[in-house]
C-alpha cells in the first residue's frame, strides 16, 4: 500500500505543471495539492488504525478527528510539503489511555507519511506531540488559555485552530470545535490587537535604497507575501466574524462587511494570487532540476512573470495591508 502511496505523492508535480500549461488558475492548484495531501493524511490514519487492531490494540477508544492544519486546512498547499495535522478526541485526560492510544496513532500517521514521502514538520506540527493532540474538553480549555494570554508563544500557537480541516473521523466535532474558536476569538479585540502586534513583527522585505533582500539571488516569498497576507486575512475574518478558511475567502468576507480599504483588500487577493503563482513556478523548475523545492523564488523568475518592479510593488502593498488591518481593529 505504501509504494502506492509514494507514487500518487510523486506524480503532485507533473499534476501541477499540466495544470500550469492549462492556465488553470494558482489558487485551484494550491487547492487540488491541499485536497491530496489531506487525502493522503486520511489515508495514512486508516492504515495505521487497521495495524493497531491487527496488533491487538483495539479500534480507536473514542470517537476522533484527524485534522490537517496551515496551507493544507487552508486549501493553500503547493510543492514544499511537509507535515502538519493535529487530533481531537471525545473524552479522556492528557495521557490517560486514550491520550495514549492516539499518540501512538498520531506516531504511526507520523511515519507512514515520512515513508511515502511527507518530511516531518521541522516544528513539531504534529498528532504526535501532545500539545496538537488532545479531548474535546482539552482543546477547549487549551483555546480558552490562548486567548486569555499575552504570551507571544501562545499567540503563535492559536493561528493553526483557525485553519484547522478535518480530514478523517468525527468530522462534525472537528468543524463544531472550529466555529467555536472562531467565535471565542471574534468576540475578544484585546486578544485580536496582541495577534496583530504579534504578526507585525516580520522582516521587512527591502533593505538600503529600497532594495529587495535577497539571498543566492531568491526571494523568499513566504515570508515576504504570503505569510502576511495570510495573517491579514485571518485577523479580517475574525475582527468581522466570518470564518473562512481560504485567504482570498477571507478577503471577500472582509469586502463584503464594506468596513473601508476595498482597494488594498483587491489587492490583497491579486497579490496573493500572483505569489503562489511565482512559488509553484519556482518549485517546478528546482524539482526539473533535481532540488529540493522551497517558497525562495529566483529573481529571474519574477522577471520573466511580470518583472521585478512588479513584484516589489507587491510587497510594499502588502506592507501597506498590515496597517489596513491595525486601523481597522483600532475602530
Amino acid at each position: 500500500v505504501l509504494p502506492t502511496l509514494a507514487k500518487a505523492l510523486a506524480t503532485l508535480p507533473a499534476l501541477a505543471a499540466a495544470l500550469l500549461e492549462e492556465d488553470v488558475p494558482d489558487r485551484e492548484i494550491a487547492g487540488v495539492i491541499a485536497a491530496e495531501l489531506g487525502a493522503l493524511t486520511r489515508r495514512a490514519a486508516i492504515i495505521a488504525e487497521a495495524e493497531a487492531e491487527a496488533q491487538g490494540h483495539g479500534k480507536p477508544p473514542c470517537a476522533y478527528a484527524l485534522l490537517t492544519l496551515g496551507s493544507a486546512g487552508r486549501g493553500e498547499s503547493l510543492l514544499a510539503l511537509d507535515q502538519d495535522n493535529a487530533i481531537v478526541f471525545a473524552t479522556g485526560e492528557p495521557d490517560g489511555p486514550e491520550d495514549r492510544w492516539f499518540a501512538a496513532l498520531g506516531a504511526r500517521i507520523a511515519q507512514i507519511l515520512a515513508d511515502v514521502g511527507v518530511p516531518l514538520c521541522p516544528g513539531g506540527v504534529m498528532a504526535s506531540n501532545p500539545a496538537f493532540r488532545g479531548s474535546l474538553a482539552q482543546w477547549r480549555k487549551r483555546i480558552g488559555h490562548w486567548l486569555s494570554r499575552a504570551d507571544p508563544k501562545d499567540l503563535l500557537a492559536v493561528d493553526i485552530v483557525f485553519d484547522l480541516r478535518p480530514v478523517h473521523g468525527d468530522l462534525a466535532m472537528a468543524e463544531n470545535l472550529w466555529r467555536e474558536a472562531w467565535a471565542a476569538a471574534a468576540s475578544n479585540r484585546a486578544f485580536l490587537r496582541l495577534l496583530a502586534d504579534a504578526d507585525s513583527h516580520r522582516a521587512a522585505p527591502f533593505g538600503l535604497f529600497g532594495r529587495l533582500r535577497t539571498e543566492d539571488g531568491r526571494v523568499d516569498m513566504k515570508a515576504s507575501a504570503l505569510a502576511p497576507l495570510v495573517a491579514g486575512g485571518r485577523l479580517l475574518a475574525l475582527l468581522h466574524a466570518t470564518p473562512a478558511r481560504a485567504t482570498a475567502e477571507r478577503y471577500e468576507a472582509a469586502l463584503a462587511a464594506k468596513a473601508g480599504g476595498e482597494p488594498d483588500l483587491r489587492r490583497a487577493i491579486l497579490v496573493q494570487g500572483r505569489a503562489l503563482d511565482l512559488i509553484l513556478r519556482s518549485q517546478l523548475a528546482d524539482i526539473t532540476a533535481g532540488r529540493r523545492p522551497s517558497n525562495r523564488v529566483p529573481l529571474e523568475i519574477a522577471e520573466a512573470q511580470g518583472g521585478v518592479d512588479l513584484l516589489k510593488d507587491d510587497l510594499h502593498r502588502v506592507q501597506d495591508l498590515e496597517e489596513l488591518v491595525r486601523n481597522q481593529l483600532s475602530r
